[in-house]
Order: C-alpha cells, then sequence, then structure tokens
C-alpha cells in the first residue's frame, strides 16, 4: 500500500498538497466528515476529482493525511534524555491555539470513526500507528536509561493516559487542552504512575 500510495502522492508540490490539506480541515470544521465529499473539495479548491482521488484514493485517505500534515514531526525524533524532558518537549511543540484547533477536529471526526470503517482504518493505520510507534520507542528509552522499571504496570497505558486527557480536558472541564495543562497533568499523573519523580 505505502509504495502505491507514494507513487499516487509523488505528482503534486508540497505548497499544492498543504494548500488542499488546509481546505479538506476547513470543511470538515465547517460541515463534519459525513458532509466532506470530493466534489465540495474539488470546488474549493479548483481541483479534479480525478486528481483528488489518482493523488489519495479516497474521502479518508485524504481526510487523515490532512491531519496528520498539522502534526509538527515524529514523536520518535524527540530525545531530551529523560522522559519528563521528552513528554514536555512533545506537548510544547503545538501552541494552544493548534492544540485547540486539533481538539475540535478529533471531535468532528469522533462519531465518524466508529461509523466508517475506511475511515477507522486510515486513522488507525496514518495517525495512531505512528504515534504509538513514536511514544513505545520513547518509553522503550526511558527503560533503557532505568527511569522507568520494565515491569511497571502503567507502561501499556500511557498513549491512553496522554489521548484520554488531551481528548477529555473539554468534556470535563468545558475547557480546551492546553499547553500548561497538559505539562500539569504529565507531571501530576503520567511519570508518578510510571514511578519517575518530577523534582
Amino acid at each position: 500500500m505505502s509504495e502505491a500510495v507514494t507513487t499516487r502522492r509523488s505528482r503534486i508540490t508540497p505548497e499544492r498538497e498543504a494548500e488542499l490539506y488546509g481546505a479538506v480541515l476547513d470543511l470538515l470544521r465547517e460541515v463534519g466528515y459525513d458532509a466532506v465529499t470530493m466534489d465540495a473539495v474539488a470546488a474549493r479548491t479548483r481541483s479534479s476529482k480525478a486528481t483528488l482521488y489518482r493523488q489519495w484514493g479516497g474521502k479518508a485517505e485524504l481526510v487523515v493525511r490532512a491531519m496528520r500534515s498539522q502534526k509538527p514531526g515524529g514523536i520518535a525524533d524527540v530525545d531530551t534524555g529523560t522522559l519528563r524532558g521528552d513528554l514536555h518537549t512533545v506537548v510544547r511543540r503545538e501552541d494552544d491555539c493548534a492544540m485547540a484547533q486539533n481538539a475540535a477536529l478529533m471531535r468532528a471526526l469522533a462519531m465518524a470513526v466508529h461509523m466508517n470503517d475506511d475511515l477507522r482504518q486510515a486513522f488507525k493505520e496514518l495517525l495512531v500507528e505512528p504515534e504509538m510507534k513514536g511514544f513505545r520507542r520513547m518509553i522503550r528509552r526511558a527503560v533503557d536509561r532505568g527511569e522507568v522499571r520494565p515491569d511497571n504496570p502503567a507502561l501499556d497505558y500511557v498513549v491512553h493516559m496522554l489521548v484520554g486527557a488531551f481528548a477529555t480536558r473539554t468534556l470535563i472541564d468545558d475547557l480546551p487542552p492546553t499547553q500548561q495543562f497538559l505539562t500539569s497533568y504529565i507531571d501530576a499523573v503520567v511519570l508518578p504512575a510510571l514511578g519517575v519523580t518530577t523534582h
């Protein structure tokens, strides 16, 4: 699949790709996933529908790649020498405005992910798995450094804790996730669960 995707996507400039992704995200915020159509994207971006299908195969891949385009680099690249430093760095890479926008996009997609198999598959393959892989590598380095015991039962739940905090902030507190909230959550919840002291 990845080879075909690479071949498909090589015919468009990065500037044009960014413009298309921006338009897709705007549409997603405006009307929600179900109402986003390739016709609407084509009209909004002055593209042909055939070009969109050739580049992305379908709506699910286009939407998820548009969301991934907003992510600032890979988590696996972050290596400050401590787990606390790594987690704080990941949180600081997106400002509060970007985080609020991403949270709104996640809410717009939440129901659609459960209702559409193709979207769920693209979401898992292109967004969730790369993030999980990056976090697993980060945690493995912390274990190798001796910061976290290899038998700590919380190791399997780090991503769940972080995603949970991000996703439920608005639901519980009626506030968007912020850098300050997430860094304090990491220090108060995630690191203690892993047995890492924060002083």
